[in-house]
């Protein structure tokens, strides 16, 4: 599904997407998916996006949402896949994947 979520956000206009393997790191989740936006309404469409169409395809839920576009960054977690949505000034403040480099970046899309 982590495959799934980077293909949609590539498709949705989604900035610098990476996948990053945590299930021999972390408790709670599997995968980390992070992608930026250049703006609220990306944001807002990107999250959008991926609720649709994870709904459609697995129909899957996010099990909770976090945050919103106005505050740069919204997070969409559907159990073993967390999606961390970003503005690029919030991306680089909180650096996840230094926080968590002790897991494995699988796909790196720029």
């Amino acid at each position: 599904m982590a495959y799934a979520v980077s293909e949609i956000l590539d498709n949705t206009k989604g900035e610098d997407i990476v996948i990053l393997y945590l299930g021999e790191v972390c408790s709670f989740t599997d995968y980390f998916v992070i992608c930026n936006g250049g703006s609220e309404r990306t944001l807002n469409a990107l999250a959008d996006a991926v609720k649709t169409k994870i709904k459609k395809r697995y129909e899957l839920r996010a099990m909770k949402v976090e945050g919103e576009a106005q505050s740069g960054w919204i997070l969409l977690d559907y159990g073993d896949v967390i999606l961390h949505l970003f503005s690029p000034e919030l991306r680089d403040y909180y650096r996840l994947e230094e926080l968590w480099r002790e897991g494995q970046i699988l796909v790196h899309i720029q």
